[in-house]
Order: C-alpha cells, then structure tokens, then sequence
C-alpha cells in the first residue's frame, strides 16, 4: 500500500518542505479531483470504526448449524442454522441468503432472509422487504417493510409489562400458541 511518507522526495526527510507536502497529502481537499490525495483517510476511517464499535460473528453460506447458539457478541447469519439462538441483550441478522428453523432471543432481530420460528426481543424487530418471517413475535418495536412476508402473531411489549404480566404466554396470542403446560402454569398463576 502507498503511504504518503514512503514518497520519493529530492530533500531529506527532515526538511520542512517535505512535512508541508505530508500534510496537504494528508488532508483532502473538497475541490480536488485527484483521487491519490483522498484515498488515505476514507478508507482508514471506517475499517476502524467498524473493528471497534461493532464485534460480529458469521455464519457463512456454506456452514449449517443444528443445535442451541448461545453467546455474548452480535451474529450474522448467512448459512443455516436448525434449533435455538439465544443471544440476548445482542443482535442477530439473518441475512439474504439466511435460512433459520429456529425460535430467536436477542435484544434486536433483523430479518433479511428466511426465518421459521417465533422471535423474542427485548427492543426490536425489522423483517426487511426481501425477508419472510413465519412465526410469533414479541418486542417493544417491529418494523415490517413493504416486500416483506409475515405469518403469525405480534406482542408489542412496554419496557416494563415483562414483569407486571405474569402471564406466561405473550398476551393477544391464542391459547394454541402456548403448550398446555404453560397454559395450565399461566392459569394456576392467575388464580
């Protein structure tokens, strides 16, 4: 890669001359339509950013996961994945080529791929237009664009009802969603 302090110059490097073209190097000029005096400091900018704010794991399209994912760093997935996830207080993204047959618990779920199974959030839901939910969800927010396929049922939660509803099934979902053990469980504790 070439950095400006690797230029050939006719002083030595000690000079101010040579400092005073390091720096205009350095800085961008709005005006200017070389794209060399630009380069170094787009692109140093949001690669670090990136590598600081935002810790993810991957699933890529090829790996197929059949289990529990359990964990405590934010998840994309690409590939398949077959069981449960439970990442709360992160987020996890299915993505494009994302096939999930599995119930989700994160802190934010965005759906871009295909997604079978019912999602909990503790903040948010996004089903983007080309993702398909098919499932029941609960979370405080949920945002369903346009495109986008969604079949079953929507507890939009307050930050606080969790612990004021003792009901154990999400309120508004019919008495088939839950299994009868809860069912029975949510009626003993309501008398």
């Amino acid at each position: 890669m070439w950095k400006p302090t690797n230029a050939p110059s006719p002083s030595s490097p000690g000079t101010k001359p040579n400092q005073e073209v390091e720096k205009s190097l350095m800085t961008p000029n709005p005006l200017s339509t070389s794209t060399t005096s630009a380069e170094p400091t787009p692109a140093a900018a949001p690669r670090n950013a990136t590598m600081n704010t935002n810790e993810q794991a991957t699933i890529g399209k090829s790996l197929v996961i059949k289990g529990e994912v359990t964990g405590s760093e934010s998840l994309y997935i690409d590939g398949r994945v077959e069981g449960s996830i439970n990442l709360s207080g992160n987020r996890v993204t299915v993505g494009r080529n994302g096939v999930v047959s599995a119930n989700i618990n994160a802190r934010e779920i965005v759906v871009i791929g295909k997604v079978r199974g019912n999602l909990q959030a503790s903040d948010r839901v996004d089903i983007r237009n080309e993702g398909s939910l098919t499932g029941d969800v609960v979370a405080q927010r949920i945002s369903i664009e346009d495109g986008a396929f969604f079949k079953g049922g929507i507890d939009i939660q307050k930050p606080n009802q969790k612990a004021a509803n003792g009901d154990a099934r999400p309120a508004g979902m019919h008495e088939t969603s839950a299994s009868p053990d809860l069912a029975k469980a949510a009626a003993a504790a309501r008398a």
